[in-house]
């Protein structure tokens, strides 16, 4: 469904040109069928994903995904212990229950009996142990859990049963059940092997070329409800929109993710599907607040007073999206973005801010990359248009994405990133805390630090819920992301395949290519 009073773009002639969809002659994908219209059996055999980005750092690692393509595989591949629902509530997965004693120091796994991985052979208790040894490594701990490594004391955890194991922690910890719902802290096998992935995912590895292709199989041994109605499972990685949109239509790719937002409704009149999400997604600004121009939090406020979010909506994301205010996490209990005044276009109030940091002349440089999906490079150029009002020249470059997230990820001065639906708690422990993996801002305060731990000990939601809420005024306040919107993640699907249906959490039905079915052809 579309977004609310959002008008659905039309597809002109001129549009349709710059995107090159006229160009289906001669596409060819490797190892996928060229034909527009693919006979039953290739429907029912092969189902074929267009993911976006990706590049020669692509990886299969169950526990350090980073681009959409990584997680894309790995949500085929692995699973964990508790999952999240299409509306975003936590349920169990391998792990038919996940409960902490009375300080919340010792929390009892309890598997799901009959799990088997990819390969037929049990998942057992000590290979939950192992996955969290592996992940809980405190020189290199999956980013998931970086914050939760310190804390784990895995030499007094115990297995107590072929199907039961029991972490023991050095401190209270509030919220391991959401933590361990996370696709990226999927349970892998005793002996895993990364050169051949082995997890419990619907779908089992076949073959990877990094920033090209991945083919997987059915799972056979699959657990779950919902078994794969096909037999292979192909995801491409594409860097260019045209070529992934031409892929859609020309039926050499039965689905794909991020989908240009001015294509949405006219996408139909092709023959194909739009997928509308209501999603937690940002993609925001990010500004390293330890180093010039941003140390200066007036200049940090002057870029957010600088941004028109709504037009960012309208044009970046087509309407598409939803007006947010520098806070993430919206669907958190806790969530107080729409509490606090919501930061608008003030351009005067800028210049002021900006003139009194001695920062009037600002120049800048915003790094940018298809990578970010959707609405990244159009609300970049759009910020750049906004920001000459203040007299602030920003300057737009654009980089691949195996340059985007290659070895300077997390070192732009000024840049922009993506994220999917999270929790509060959750979220920061991934990109806001002094040892976040992701900590894209490099932001470090003192008393928000204290908040948040005190948060993670805190068993008592009332209590929480007033730490969580405070921390959050002091990133509203002091933080350096200009979070500008929630997108409503837009994708599509051809007219062979069914089962495809809107989830919070990521694109494309967040990645559950086993709901979907095949279409019967006549």
């Amino acid at each position: 469904m579309a977004a609310a009073g959002a008008d659905i773009p039309k597809l002109t002639r001129r549009r349709f040109t710059q995107l090159g969809l006229g160009a289906l002659a001669g596409l060819a994908l490797p190892g996928v069928s060229a034909c527009s219209t693919p006979s039953s059996d290739a429907v029912n055999k092969q189902l074929v994903h267009g993911a976006t980005g990706g590049g020669l750092k692509d990886s299969l690692d169950p526990h350090f995904p980073v681009t959409i393509p990584d997680i894309a595989r790995v949500r085929q591949l692995y699973e964990s212990l508790y999952r999240f629902t299409p509306d975003y509530q936590i349920e169990p997965a391998l792990a038919e229950e996940i409960s902490p004693n009375a300080d919340g120091t010792q929390w009892t796994i309890r598997l799901r009996p009959g799990l088997r991985f990819h390969d037929g052979r049990p998942v057992r208790a000590q290979d939950v142990r192992a996955s969290l040894s592996r992940m809980l490594d405190p020189e290199n701990p999956a980013p998931f859990l970086a914050e939760l490594a310190p804390i784990a004391d895995l030499q007094s955890s115990r297995v107590l049963d072929g199907r039961t194991y029991r972490l023991v922690l050095k401190e209270p910890y509030a919220i391991l059940d959401q933590m361990f719902a996370n696709y990226s802290v999927g349970i892998v096998p005793e002996d895993f092997d990364l050169a051949r992935p082995i997890g419990t995912g619907p779908f089992r590895y076949e073959s990877f070329v990094p920033g090209q292709r991945s083919r997987f199989l059915r799972n056979e041994h699959y657990w779950g409800e919902a078994k794969p109605q096909f037999d292979e499972l192909v995801i491409l990685d594409f860097t260019d929109d045209a070529a992934k949109v031409n892929a859609l239509l020309a039926g050499q790719v039965q689905t794909i993710d991020n989908l240009p937002t001015y294509l949405a409704g006219a996408i139909e009149k092709q023959g194909g599907h739009t997928l509308v999400s209501e999603t937690g997604g940002w993609v925001p600004f990010t500004m390293r607040v330890d180093t010039t121009p941003f140390t200066d939090v007036r200049v940090r406020t002057a870029m957010r007073l600088i941004a028109d979010r709504q037009e960012m909506i309208d044009q970046a994301l087509g309407g598409y999206g939803r007006l947010a205010n520098d806070l993430y996490a919206p669907f958190d209990p806790a969530y107080i973005g729409h509490d606090v005044p919501q930061r608008e276009q003030d351009i005067d109030q800028a210049r002021s801010l900006l003139k009194a940091a001695g920062a009037e002349d600002l120049q800048v440089e915003l790094v940018t990359s298809t990578a970010v999906g959707t609405g990244g490079v159009e609300s970049a150029n759009l910020f750049a248009q906004q920001a000459r009002k203040a007299g602030v020249r920003v300057r737009v470059k654009k980089v691949d994405p195996s340059v985007f997230y290659g070895d300077q990820y997390l070192s732009w001065v000024f840049a922009q990133d993506f994220w999917n639906t999270r929790l509060y708690l959750p979220q920061v422990a991934s990109c806001a805390l002094p040892n976040s993996p992701y900590n894209e801002t490099h932001f470090e305060d003192e008393k928000f630090i204290g908040l948040i731990r005190s948060a993670f000990r805190e068993l008592d939601e009332t209590r929480r819920r007033t730490l969580l809420q405070d921390a959050q005024q002091i990133e509203y306040e002091k933080g350096g992301y200009l979070i500008w919107a929630f997108q409503n993640q837009v994708d599509a699907y051809g007219p062979f395949v069914t089962g495809v249906t809107p989830a919070r959490e990521q694109p494309v039905s967040a990645y559950r290519f086993n709901t979907f079915s095949p279409v019967e052809q006549r």
